[in-house]
């Protein structure tokens, strides 16, 4: 069935080469009649084609053949003409430009780009896995015929093997050169030298597996040894060789079984292969073939960690450290001597992870751990941090160590939320074991965590100057690895509460951080600049006081010293404009906050005073507001920026929340809950929030700021939002029936809706002509009707008493006050607007005239009786007739006036 399937194949691309071929000879004819008519144009022809680069290294194919030779073989009564056109072509060739080039031969290229694969690449290829497998198939039609016997049938094979080798070999020496533009893939010694390997892999193998001719040892041999030469013979074959040889000697362990396996022989024939192919693939720059004995080297590796038993750590460590050394000293050795910041090895990848994964394995693996693995697992890490400051072009090893580093201390941080029993020495989450770790990784995380500040920091320090990206990585892995050391060895070992001695440790690395962020800005062209590696410095001594803050203090202490410290940074700028250190204090808001949205009595309900003002609150909130707002001012006068609005803007937001939680907290008799807010309690929030507004308006007149204007409007539109939807509407005593107080004044009403009518209409006032007119106008129109609000309400107050639901009822000499409350409230409102020269009042007083209005002839008529109904029907006419004529003496003196200015 597969023989039958390759000759139907075979067959097909017959046809379709045979189709091509004259297609080929077709565009050739047609060609030859463009030139004749050049030639006798007497214009000058295109220069010839360029040389085509070589099929391989050692053997550069030769220039493609000119379009007159492919004339000659096509055609040869045309030569003489073909010839001539090509000399008159190279005559002409300085004259003629070079852009015209491409365009010219375009065409021609694209037409037959379909040819070149079939006529020559595909013929080529499909031809030696033709021969690869005839010979396979050679040697099984003897086995099924019963010709010769299996000795010599595999002879026969080796034989063949060997003769397409030599074949290769003389085609290749006898100065074969690709004939065609675009078929340097198709090279066919290199095609016949693989064919040979091919079928010297399968004799050796049957020999061993199937006839037990040899045995295991041999067999391993002389299959390695095939798989090697193969791999050199590349050198003049080129990289699809290498990989053919690559292939099978990778595979080699596979087919070859043993009865007492030796890891040593294994990964020392591994080793030398990885070898051999890295000195092969340096000498050719051969990426991919390198990356590849990378990879299926690492592929055994991790394959022998996870499946052997009884695994030998010694073999392991030997074939990583194989590994890093042909990593370094021969696929990388003298590439980065011109310039040792530039550039990425990404072959370096492969390494880089699996060396990475079996210092892992190493680290967490408790067949490992039993054997004390976290050293050597120590050691492979470090070897990688060398290897990538020896090699900067291996950058890859850098990531590598440092994701090994972090996940292997992550991973001893003991979970939190399972059921830990300890009578048995271990843990246990949903029945799998948890291996707890000891104080040997105490030891190691405290030197792979210098490793990575020493070399990180040399290495930030080399390549600042230069190589700003490679700089940043070292000292952000540098920053990085150390910190989370720390945060797992203290959670793991230490005490979560308050632990001075890992908090003295967290200051050390403070002081390490900035002077190496120091040392590094030092080095950079120019000095001082501040950079991304600089930053990542930085910005680690910014974490690791936060956690030096955490161990030493408590939670409350911890709150306020980290709100105080966010002036720290703020004032450096002093001496240093670095940019990274405006977002330090940025960052410092951020952590407060996310504190206080954590736990917001700063110290826990339970430590809480219950005394008014002087507690907890005011220090947690206050302070941090204080340093927030010295900070914005300090960052205004050196390096200003983004990090200086921040800063203005938690500065605001602290200010709000102090006085917002103090007043939460003496309303609620000393208790920060979540319990529903009263109007009461709403009514100072909406106060604070207004308050807030005017206040930063007036900053903003002085040092005028985006943060402060978009944050004072933000503000009143925050203070009309808790108005509309909580007084008016949530918390309204029409709907609750709250009591308003047994004070006739100075009750609920006065606190709820008559202050902040105040309130909203001053600011209103005040940033006219400072802010956007809609802003002034809307806060105008809500302090018009709290003051409705607060009348209305105080007339109902007045009926009805300290509770004021609507299910009581109305009264008719209620009804009748609302209607003549309305009107005065009206008629004031309307003497504000034109005393003022507000239009908002104006149609406010107009609107809630009309009001009054529609409750008289709607309401009042159906409902009054006798008297009071009369009494309203005669005010409204009275009011109404007196509005009339106030606006018609109002619009007489504006035209007397309009009169006068136009006659002057």
């Amino acid at each position: 069935m597969f023989e039958s399937l390759i000759g139907l194949v075979a067959i097909i691309a017959l046809f379709v080469i045979i189709s091509r071929q004259q297609s080929r000879i077709g565009l050739i004819e047609r060609e030859l009649g463009a030139l004749r008519s050049l030639v006798l144009s007497g214009m000058p022809a295109l220069p010839p084609q360029a040389k085509e680069p070589a099929a391989n290294d050692s053997k550069p194919a030769d220039a493609a053949i000119p379009l007159a030779a492919a004339a000659d073989l096509a055609s040869p009564g045309t030569a003489s003409l073909a010839s001539a056109t090509e000399a008159e072509a190279d005559t002409a060739a300085p004259s003629a430009p070079e852009s015209a080039q491409p365009a010219a031969a375009a065409k021609p290229a694209r037409q037959s780009d379909v040819e070149t694969a079939l006529g020559t690449r595909w013929a080529v290829w499909v031809g030696g896995i033709a021969l690869a497998l005839g010979g396979l198939f050679l040697i099984r039609y003897t086995i099924e015929a019963g010709i010769f016997g299996p000795r010599v049938r595999l002879a026969m094979a080796a034989a063949l093997g060997l003769v397409l080798v030599a074949g290769g070999e003389f085609i290749r020496r006898t100065g074969f050169r690709v004939p065609v533009q675009g078929a340097a893939g198709a090279y066919i010694p290199a095609i016949l030298t693989a064919a040979g390997a091919f079928i010297l892999f399968g004799t050796v193998y049957a020999a061993y597996s199937i006839y037990g001719f040899i045995g295991s040892t041999l067999a391993f041999t002389l299959l390695g040894a095939i798989g090697v030469a193969t791999i050199a013979a590349s050198l003049v074959h080129g990289q699809a060789l290498a990989g053919v040889g690559l292939l099978g000697a990778m595979v080699t362990p596979l087919l070859v079984a043993s009865q007492a396996p030796n890891p040593w022989a294994l990964f020392g024939y591994l080793a030398i292969v990885l070898v051999a192919t890295g000195v092969i693939a340096r000498i050719r720059d051969w990426r991919l073939l390198m990356a590849a004995a990378f990879v299926a080297t690492g592929i055994w590796t991790i394959f022998y960690m996870t499946e052997a038993p009884g695994t030998n750590l010694s073999v392991i460590l030997f074939i990583d450290g194989v590994t890093l050394a042909v990593l370094a000293f021969v696929w990388l050795g003298r590439r980065d001597e011109a310039v040792a910041g530039s550039g990425f090895d990404w072959p370096s990848i492969a390494p880089g992870f699996f060396v990475g994964l079996s210092a892992l394995a190493l680290f967490v693996d408790p067949a490992f751990a039993a054997i004390r693995g976290a050293l050597p697992g120590a050691a492979l890490v470090a070897a990688l941090v060398a290897v990538a400051l020896y090699r900067p072009r291996a950058l890859a090893l850098l990531h590598a160590a440092g994701l090994a580093t972090v996940l292997v201390y992550l991973g001893i941080i003991p979970p939190t939320t399972i059921a830990s029993d300890f009578s048995g020495g271990a843990l246990g989450v949903d029945g799998m074991p948890v291996v707890a770790s000891d104080a040997l990784m105490l030891r190691v995380g405290i030197v792979l965590g210098l490793v990575f500040i020493g070399l990180g920091f040399w290495a930030a320090r080399r390549f600042a100057a230069h190589g700003w990206l490679r700089a940043a990585t070292w000292a952000a892995w540098s920053a990085v690895a150390p910190l989370v050391i720390l945060l797992a060895l203290w959670s793991t070992f230490g005490n979560l509460d308050r632990d001075l001695a890992y908090a003295a440790v967290a200051a050390v690395l403070v002081g390490v951080f900035v002077a190496g962020g120091e040392w590094i800005a030092r080095g950079e062209a120019p000095p001082l600049t501040g950079g991304a590696a600089v930053s990542f410095a930085l910005g680690g001594a910014a974490i690791a006081g936060l956690l030096m803050l955490h161990m030493a203090f408590g939670s409350g202490w911890t709150t306020i010293l980290l709100g105080a410290a966010a002036a720290v940074p703020a004032l450096a700028t002093r001496w240093r404009s670095y940019p990274v250190l405006g977002w330090i204090s940025v960052g410092a808001v951020i952590a407060v906050l996310g504190r206080a949205a954590f736990d917001p009595t700063i110290v826990g309900a339970e430590f809480l005073s219950k005394t008014p003002v002087f507690n907890w609150l005011l220090l947690g909130y206050g302070v941090p507001a204080l340093a927030f707002g010295f900070a914005a001012w300090q960052l205004a006068r050196t390096t200003n920026g983004r990090p200086r609005l921040a800063m203005e803007a938690g500065a605001a937001l602290f200010c709000l929340l102090t006085v917002a939680m103090l007043v939460r907290h003496a309303m609620h008799g000393g208790v920060i809950d979540t319990a529903a807010a009263t109007l009461a309690e709403q009514a100072i929030y909406t106060l604070i929030a207004i308050g807030a507004g005017a206040i930063l308006v007036a900053i903003d007149m002085r040092s005028p700021s985006q943060v402060l204007r978009y944050g004072s409007i933000a503000a009143g539109v925050v203070s009309v939002a808790f108005i509309v939807l909580q007084h008016f509407l949530a918390l309204n005593p029409l709907l609750t029936d709250e009591s308003t107080g047994s004070i006739p004044v100075f009750n609920l009403l006065f606190l709820a809706y008559l202050l902040p009518a105040v309130a909203a209409g001053a600011l209103a006032l005040y940033s006219r002509d400072k802010r956007p007119e809609w802003y002034a106008a809307m806060l105008a129109v809500v302090a018009a009707v709290l003051a409705f609000a607060y009348a209305t309400l105080s007339v109902r107050r007045l009926f009805k008493g300290e509770f004021i639901g609507l299910w009581s009822g109305l009264g008719q000499l209620e009804t009748y006050t609302y209607s003549a409350l309305w009107l005065v409230i009206g008629v004031v409102l309307l003497t504000a607007g034109v005393w003022l020269k507000s239009q908002v009042l104006r149609i406010a007083s107009a609107a809630l005239i009309s009001i009054a209005v529609l409750k008289v002839f709607i309401f009042d008529m159906s409902e009054l009786e006798g008297v009071l109904r009369a009494l309203s029907f005669i005010g409204l006419g009275a009011v109404l007739i007196g509005i009339g004529l106030f606006y018609q003496r109002l619009l007489t003196r504006a035209a007397k006036a309009k009169l006068e200015t136009s006659n002057s």
